[in-house]
Parts: C-alpha cells; structure tokens; sequence
C-alpha cells in the first residue's frame, strides 16, 4: 500500500474546515433532490463541487445559491463527452478530483409489468437502464484515473428498491439491482487505489422523473407519493423523510477519515428493511 493512500489527503485535515475540507467532489444530477441535498451539505463541509446536470434553469438556481464556489457542466450524463467535460472541469478548477458521485436517475412510478404497454416497454427499459446503469458505469469510467491519482472515492446512489420490493416497479427495481454489481464489480477493480460504495434511501418527494416512452418525462415523483402519515409506515423508524436526510452517509463516505477501510458496501439508510412494530403508533 502506497504512503499517498495510507495517509488522508492533507486538504481534508485542514483545521476548522469542515469533514471535506479541500475535497473535490463530482455531483451529477445535482440540481435538484437528493442530487442538491448532496451539493448543499459538502460545500457546507467545506469540499469543493462540480455538478454535471441536464437542466440549464437547475444549474441557474444552483449559481444563483453558491455562485462561483460551484461549477456547472450542464449535459447528459449518459454521454461520454459530458462526462469528460465534467471531470475535466472538476480538475481544471479545483486541481483534482477526490469524489465521484453517481446519482442521477430515472424512476418507473412503480409501473407493473403486466401494465406496461408492449410498444414502450422496450423503448422505456433503455432510456432508464441508460440513466440509471450506463450513466454510472460511464461516470465511473471516465472519473477513475483522475480519482486514482488522489486515492478517491466512488459514491452511487441507489434505493431500498435494490434490496427489497415494492421500491419501484421492475424496471427501476432491475436497474437498482444492477447498480448493486456494479459497486461489487468495481470495488475489486478499483482497489485499492479508488473506494467504491452505495447509497440506498429510501422514497422521498422530489423531482424525480420517468421515461418519455412511458409517458413519465413530465411526471415528478412528488406527485404520486402518499400523504406523509401514509409515508411513514413504510419505515420502522416512523419518518417520512426528505432528501436532506440522506445527505450524511455522503458524506461520511467521501470521508478519507472516516471511510478509509470501506469499500464494496452499499449502506442501506432506508429503514425499509426493519418491519412496522404491530400497532406502532403513527
């Protein structure tokens, strides 16, 4: 093992600056959601952030609230170009890259097999397993080398729909499960130059979006979810959360201090998995 990975980086030991002081994060889909939450808590934490999103009045809101201490790449996270664009602005301004973070996605509104039309089935299946695979495998891709240089991270965001049902329907569930082989996959290529790890929240009111071919581009998950009372019976711990919930374990594992023996996990923060107790109170 190598003194440059044994040792945290000097940045994130600054004093007084925050858990990820000096760090330089890539946020894709960071406008909105869990993807802002995101980016609000690490420049909070003192770590410097680029965000590659698709939305031009997003990235506005986004300038509007940090201003120069974010940099905006607005493109496809899909494409190999703008995922290039944004790693190299990630290195060009803030002198490298320490964190990648896979997040943004596409949901399936919960959409039954057996409902789905035969002519968007196969269209709606590739534009979600673009978003939500191909965009994390080519993220990851083309960020490796400049995070092997700093002895980074990875950090993709998944779902309580990888590890149980009723998260989504089977498109989102598959793709969900995929993310979880491609976190095991990699973590054993990338070591140990490079950790590789998982975020899983659960449900939350956000923008969200579906496919176009089913019918879902304009439809934004906070629109279907259920009333908080009804939320909070899916989580043991009663909540019904919002994406500033989930934004810690980020940071914990962005976190050379703090993370530094993690590698391979997916950190499973939906509390979906613990059932109701029988006639907890709401």
């Amino acid at each position: 093992m190598s003194d440059r990975r044994a040792t945290p980086h000097a940045a994130d030991a600054a004093p007084g600056g925050g858990r990820l002081a000096g760090l330089s994060a890539l946020v894709t889909g960071g406008g909105s959601g869990l993807g802002r939450a995101i980016v609000d808590r690490y420049l909070a934490e003192g770590a410097h952030v680029t965000v590659l999103e698709r939305s031009a009045d997003k990235l506005q809101d986004l300038t509007s609230a940090h201003g120069d201490r974010v940099q905006m790449v607005q493109g496809d996270v899909t494409s190999v170009r703008d995922n290039e664009t944004a790693v190299a602005t990630a290195v060009s301004a803030f002198g490298g890259l320490d964190t990648f973070v896979g997040n943004a996605g596409l949901w399936d509104f919960g959409r039954p097999l057996l409902d789905m039309p035969l002519a968007g089935l196969e269209q709606g299946f590739r534009e979600l397993f673009d978003v939500n695979v191909k965009g994390y495998i080519v993220g990851a891709r083309v960020s490796a080398e400049a995070l092997k240089d700093r002895g980074g991270s990875m950090i993709f965001t998944l779902s309580n729909a990888a590890l149980y049902p009723r998260g989504g329907g089977v498109l989102y569930t598959a793709s969900k499960h995929a993310g979880v082989g491609v976190v095991s996959q990699l973590a054993y290529e990338l070591a140990p130059d490079v950790r590789v790890n998982a975020v899983a929240p659960g449900g939350m009111s956000t923008d969200l979006r579906g496919p176009d071919a089913l019918g879902l581009r304009d439809r934004a998950i906070s629109e279907v979810l259920p009333a908080e009372a009804q939320l909070r019976q899916y989580s043991a711990l009663d909540l019904a959360p919002v994406a500033e919930d989930y934004a810690a374990p980020y940071v914990l594992l962005a976190s050379r201090d703090e993370s530094r023996t993690v590698t391979g996990i997916v950190f499973d923060v939906s509390a979906v998995g613990t059932p109701r107790r029988p006639n907890a109170p709401l």
